[in-house]
């Protein structure tokens, strides 16, 4: 979840350089696992390192919130790190990252012609629940589209305590899809973009309606098996018993790696077409914008600055610190999770990307 881009924590690698002289980090390549990734040594990429090894001396002594660290470089995992106690075969709570994944599940919906386009109006494929309250025309015109945008107009707002929408509120509510869609609408579909955790619960379950499959079977089906994905759980904080579509994700930070290359590779993975070239380029190109940062269909597109030139990375973000990072530009991905939940704490995977990251691989 990203509130402002510009609040980052600067976590100051360079602040004490006298503690440089003992340098306790010691590098490993990732290990070769049956999991479908290709390895390689982080020497190999004919780099200075001395800032990853400064960031990771940092990292073992000082306390922090990160739980894992992975870079994707040219399509090889070149770097794996884990701590507090966090691990390769560990599924970590993805928290909003989910919602980007289910991005995915959309366009393999499409593709499948499960349904037939973005632009079709929701209750097209919702049949249950629908709207009992606050009835208001402008509800049919809601769309897919506006679903994956954040726009649909209702009155939903995550960021806004007192939004009737707003996902804690509605947690604690007994039928989540009832209660969203009776929500009162405040603007014209398609007309301003709102953080909404539940427009995606909405997303999440017509996919299941139109499919006549619940969405975690789904992507099981249409996702992770093809990636290679079998360490996955599905869960939520709420004590209720959660819908299927309300549920989020568990993943190893190596299978987020794999969708963060999956979006690299236009929707390949290992020469596998399992979404459309299309509907990722679709997906992650920006179609409006939240608190002033690009958006996409549950995409981000970040700015940074590297060498005085502006570099776009395709970012999935959860609270807490759990981001896939896609900068094509770079042939990169880099994979964060972490601990730091409702803290601003969680945005320092963002200055080490801009501090560390993409000046020791940028080129001159």
């Amino acid at each position: 979840m990203i509130k402002n881009i510009a609040t980052f924590i600067l976590f100051s690698v360079f602040a004490n350089t006298a503690s440089y002289g003992q340098n306790t980090y010691t590098y490993q390549q990732p290990e070769k696992l049956e999991d479908g990734w290709m390895t390689s040594d982080l020497q190999s990429q004919k780099i200075d390192t001395t800032r990853i090894y400064q960031l990771f001396s940092q990292l073992q002594r000082e306390e922090h919130k990160i739980h894992s660290v992975l870079l994707v470089k040219d399509g090889r995992l070149i770097l794996e790190e884990y701590f507090g106690g966090n691990s390769v075969d560990q599924p970590h709570d993805l928290r909003s990252t989910t919602k980007s994944i289910r991005a995915i599940l959309m366009g393999i919906a499409i593709d499948k012609g499960v349904i037939e386009s973005v632009n079709d109006p929701i209750f097209k494929y919702l049949k249950t629940p629908v709207p009992t309250k606050n009835l208001d025309d402008r509800k049919e015109d809601i769309t897919i589209k506006h679903l994956l945008t954040m726009s649909t107009g209702l009155e939903c707002n995550d960021w806004d305590k007192k939004s009737k929408g707003q996902e804690d509120r509605v947690y604690k509510k007994k039928d989540w899809l009832q209660y969203t869609l009776n929500l009162p609408m405040v603007n014209d579909p398609g007309t301003v973009s709102n953080y909404c955790s539940m427009g995606v619960v909405l997303a999440a379950e017509i996919i299941s309606q139109a499919s006549g499959t619940a969405i975690d079977q789904f992507a099981e089906k249409c996702l992770f098996e093809p990636l290679g994905i079998h360490n996955v759980q599905w869960g939520h904080t709420s004590d209720k018993n959660v819908i299927p579509s309300g549920k989020r994700l568990y993943l190893t930070s190596r299978d987020m790696a794999k969708i963060g290359q999956l979006i690299l590779n236009r929707g390949q993975w290992n020469g596998k077409q399992v979404v459309s070239a299309q509907w990722i380029e679709e997906a992650t190109t920006p179609k409006t914008k939240i608190t002033g940062i690009d958006y996409g269909y549950l995409w981000w597109n970040i700015p940074f600055k590297v060498n005085g030139n502006i570099t776009i990375a395709k970012v999935a973000t959860g609270n807490g610190g759990q981001y896939i990072m896609v900068i094509p530009e770079m042939d990169m991905v880099a994979v964060f999770t972490g601990g730091a939940y409702n803290s601003e704490e969680d945005k320092l995977p963002f200055a080490i990307l801009r501090d560390i990251f993409l000046p020791t691989f940028a080129r001159e």
